[in-house]
């Protein structure tokens, strides 16, 4: 008896396929950063005392202004960090939650697709240990895995380096990300500005107070590890 035709299996990619993609993704970068140094952004972001009044003037423009500047400056080094500290001390909450996320999305995305495309070999030697830790995880429970390891880490360069290089999909790094990001980028635009004012009233002796407590964590973190590697862990 004649077996039914199975459907076929769809051809992979040429190598002039990948070629392309590879090109189109540089060309992508390439013109984000020449936008972003034709915008003045590169010198805007290294003053800032600069940031806020350059971007307001800007008007609407300012808002892909940041997202822009963001997008290329983080996955090659600038800490996500400044961007989403720097959003609500600018904007209204809402705002510096949109554009914050926003301008994570598009830094994970140029991450992830410079070295799933352009770089795969020159940065696989430079992840951290602690992140292919996570390969098997990735492999069983895709889309969990990269909503824990956003939810924790949130945005450093290594980690979009990481998924990059490894087995996820383009879509499931995608959406586990943009879940990750929520809750701690809603945190901090919702309580930026509070913090940031809280912490400017602070009287000299709570300032001193929370130095005493950095102090005392370093310190103890410090013997706890000495002791770990002779065997011992002080009491």
């Amino acid at each position: 008896m004649r077996q039914p035709a199975s459907p076929a299996e769809p051809a992979p990619p040429t190598p002039g396929a990948r070629r392309g993609v590879k090109l189109g993704v540089v060309a992508a970068v390439v013109a984000l950063l020449v936008v972003a140094q034709r915008m003045g952004l590169f010198e805007i972001f290294g003053e800032p005392a600069r940031i806020k009044q350059a971007l307001l003037s800007l008007g609407p423009w300012g808002y892909l202004a940041f997202v822009a500047a963001y997008a290329s400056l983080q996955p090659f080094g600038v800490p996500g960090t400044v961007f989403i500290l720097a959003a609500p001390l600018i904007w209204p909450w809402p705002v510096a939650f949109a554009l914050s996320m926003a301008g994570t999305m598009a830094a994970s995305v140029v991450g992830f697709s410079f070295a799933r495309f352009v770089a795969r070999d020159w940065v696989s030697t430079r992840v951290p240990a602690r992140f292919r830790a996570y390969d098997e995880a990735l492999k069983r429970r895709a889309l969990l895995t990269v909503f824990l390891l956003r939810l924790v880490f949130w945005m450093p360069p290594m980690l979009h380096v990481f998924f990059g290089l490894s087995g996820v999909r383009f879509w499931t790094h995608f959406w586990g990300s943009l879940a990750g990001y929520v809750l701690p980028l809603l945190m901090t635009a919702y309580f930026g500005q509070r913090v940031f004012d809280a912490m400017r009233a602070a009287p000299p002796s709570t300032w001193a107070g929370i130095g005493a407590a950095v102090v005392a964590v370093v310190i103890i973190v410090w013997l706890a590890r000495r002791g770990s590697r002779r065997g011992v862990i002080p009491s």
